[in-house]
């Protein structure tokens, strides 16, 4: 009888099964976690004709039975650089969600501010909310935007160019964003003063160059 052949080979040593691998730690930097990275959200960023700024983002809890739900505050500007701005805030459990519905709010309450030339205010103007106060000077040309913070993000994006502003208040950024806002509320172009008042938009123009003139002052009759 022939000799019956078994599955070891030559030589008697058996083949020992492949042992499989642990794989990466959960927590190491191939894991699932080292993957849940949250994504960096840009500062400006273009929809359309719209273009948003993120001004402020913070962590906030809410105290409940069991301990401590977070979440985060995002407060974002938008604007079309062509006289139209606006605002808003919004708070969700991830930031990209807050800062989309900061952003949607902002798109409902717009407003329109004349501008001079498109690019300086008409006149000055001071703005106040709460503990802060902003004040803005128009400009001349290739002056720049002399401003900072919270302030600073409203202007560009409203399509200020040339503008000076000064915050003497709080820095708290929704305070000042508030301020500034009030302030632009404010703003009125010589075509609104003329149709106010029942006259041409060369009258107003005309008598502030000659008042301004000189530093001459209108002698009174």
């Amino acid at each position: 009888m022939s000799d019956q052949t078994t599955g070891a080979p030559e030589g008697g040593e058996q083949e020992q099964p492949q042992r499989r691998g642990r794989g990466p730690r959960r927590g190491g930097p191939g894991g699932d976690r080292g993957r849940r990275q949250r994504d960096a959200t840009p500062e400006e960023r273009a929809e359309g004709e719209l273009v948003d700024k993120l001004v402020a983002i913070n962590r906030v809890a809410k105290v409940v039975k069991g301990g401590k739900n977070f979440g985060f505050a995002a407060l974002v500007v938008v604007g079309d650089k062509k006289g139209r701005v606006g605002f808003g805030h919004g708070k969700a459990r991830e930031v990209p969600e807050a800062i989309r519905k900061a952003t949607e709010e902002a798109k409902k309450t717009m407003i329109r501010v004349p501008l001079r030339e498109g690019r300086t205010l008409h006149h000055d103007a001071h703005g106040r909310w709460g503990a802060g106060k902003v004040m803005l000077r128009a400009a001349p040309a290739g002056r720049g935007i002399i401003a900072g913070g919270p302030m600073r993000a409203v202007l560009e994006v409203l399509g200020v160019s040339d503008v000076v502003g000064k915050s003497q208040g709080s820095s708290n950024p929704y305070n000042m964003v508030r301020a500034t806002f009030d302030a632009l509320k404010v703003q009125t172009s010589p075509r609104q003063v003329a149709n106010r008042r029942g006259l041409k938009v060369s009258d107003i123009v005309n008598r502030r160059k000659d008042g301004a003139s000189l530093g001459e002052v209108p002698a009174e009759g």
